[in-house]
């Protein structure tokens, strides 16, 4: 599983605006935001790595003026992380991430005066970009940049889902990369805090997840924010898969 959860990492930054492949590295640009938690790289599974590589991997970045960055699944690339540190790159996390197959899923009620479904306008998904941001302490007006990454990201296959009110407001929302190997990725689960406590979170993690395993992806995973989004994600049907670093350069 590791490495079918690694191989998709790969393949997700492989379909960002401007990626660069560095020896055994694929590093995913996005001209638009310098932000490192979209532009970062990962290494190809099971590929070997030198103190080269890594220098070469430090000159693409530099090039693309971007702060050195990798997220990986480290059973993949198990010698890079002492490579990485003695080149002075720090440990920012070390996550276990959590996987989904169909037979696992659960399907939780949607909250009263709720509704959820995939925005079709970009005024939606701004609406949903500004919940996410807010829940994760970024700017909470949307850019158009980030409407747009959002729209690539469904056009690519990928999956969105909003919740609104009665009312018309956005309560929360979140989505998936577009599937690579038949394995996706969800992130960006939010809620609005006077929608919390009330299972939002869970029913539109499932709702996701669901809306993946329909247009055929086999394995859905993601990583906790902590432990109550730990316990959100294990009542929809997620199971602690490997482990994953996240590692940068200050």
């Amino acid at each position: 599983m590791d490495a079918r959860i690694q191989q998709s990492v790969v393949v997700n930054l492989s379909r960002r605006p401007a990626p660069v492949e560095v020896g055994p590295f694929v590093i995913g640009l996005d001209p638009a935001t310098p932000s490192p938690y979209v532009n970062y790289a990962t290494p190809r599974p099971g590929a070997a790595v030198t103190s080269a590589d890594v220098t070469a991997l430090l000159a693409a970045f530099r090039a693309a003026d971007r702060r050195p960055r990798l997220e990986y699944v480290t059973s993949c690339a198990p010698d890079l992380e002492a490579l990485l540190t003695a080149a002075g790159f720090t440990v920012e996390a070390r996550h276990t991430y959590l996987v989904c197959v169909p037979g696992t899923l659960a399907s939780p009620p949607v909250p009263e005066h709720l509704s959820l479904y995939e925005p079709g306008a970009d005024a939606q998904r701004a609406a949903l970009i500004s919940v996410q941001n807010e829940a994760f302490g970024g700017d909470p007006v949307a850019s158009e940049a980030d409407v747009a990454r959002m729209r690539r990201q469904q056009d690519a296959g990928g999956v969105v889902v909003m919740a609104v009110g009665d009312d018309g407001a956005c309560a929360g929302g979140g989505g998936a990369a577009a599937p690579a190997g038949a394995v996706s990725e969800v992130a960006g689960i939010a809620v609005r805090a006077p929608y919390r406590r009330r299972g939002l979170a869970s029913a539109i993690t499932s709702d996701v997840t669901r809306r993946l395993f329909d247009a055929g992806t086999q394995v859905a995973w993601l990583e906790a924010g902590g432990e109550d989004s730990w316990r959100v994600y294990e009542r929809v049907g997620y199971r602690p898969g490997g482990q994953r670093l996240y590692i940068a350069m200050n």
